[in-house]
């Protein structure tokens, strides 16, 4: 491995990556940023490594996704026509997956300026996944945030309390099988006519102005 200045490590190619996480990773996709997807229960110890041997010192964020493609269809369609057949595929993006909801986190290497996006597949039938907030500090709060919304449980975290929603809220409202509520109330109505704005051709002509 290539250094800077002093001990820092420089990283210079993806394979140099994929050396030092050996087995544990899974699956990598190189466009403008540097995918990985590491194996579940590898997931601390392969963050520790990028921090201690790769030099990603910096946290940037951690969330999760719902690859599941919603079962309340889109906001545009039309309530008063069927359904339309939807494909229900679920498609994980970049390096793959094979879980419905993965985690990602992003870390950088302050010096080299070199950033990793780091995916983990979530077990559909516990979503349980260790905690990393004694790797990166930065993460305790978005490991709560991502507990609460999408219900993704990490084990070995102090304080997994809800940050938003009232503490005794039921469900996991990033998640898309969670109903909103504001559409079963009121449907999206499809595309109006919008009034024109004053001075505009129409209202010169006088034609009548249309309301939604």
């Amino acid at each position: 491995m290539s250094t800077t200045s002093g001990t820092q490590p420089r990283i210079t190619s993806v394979a140099e990556v994929q050396a030092a996480l050996g087995d544990r990773l899974v699956d990598s996709f190189h466009k403008d940023d540097l995918w990985l997807r590491v194996r579940t229960d590898a997931w601390k110890s392969s963050m520790r490594t990028l921090r201690d041997t790769l030099g990603f010192h910096y946290f940037c964020f951690l969330s999760a996704i719902d690859w599941l493609p919603s079962p309340y269809g889109r906001g545009e369609d039309d309530p008063t026509e069927p359904a339309p057949v939807r494909d229900s595929t679920i498609r994980q993006g970049y390096a793959g997956g094979a879980s419905r909801i993965q985690v990602f986190a992003r870390v950088s290497n302050p010096v080299t300026h070199v950033s990793v996006i780091v995916k983990v597949d979530v077990p559909d039938d516990s979503l349980t996944l260790e905690s990393i907030h004694d790797v990166y500090a930065g993460a305790n709060w978005h490991e709560r945030e991502t507990h609460e919304m999408f219900g993704v449980v990490f084990a070995g975290h102090p304080d997994l309390r809800n940050m938003y929603l009232p503490i005794d809220f039921e469900g996991h409202p990033l998640r898309k099988d969670y109903p909103l509520l504001a559409r079963m109330i009121k449907p999206w109505p499809g595309i109006v006519d919008v009034e024109p704005l004053p001075g505009g051709s129409d209202d010169e002509e006088g034609a009548p102005v249309q309301h939604a």
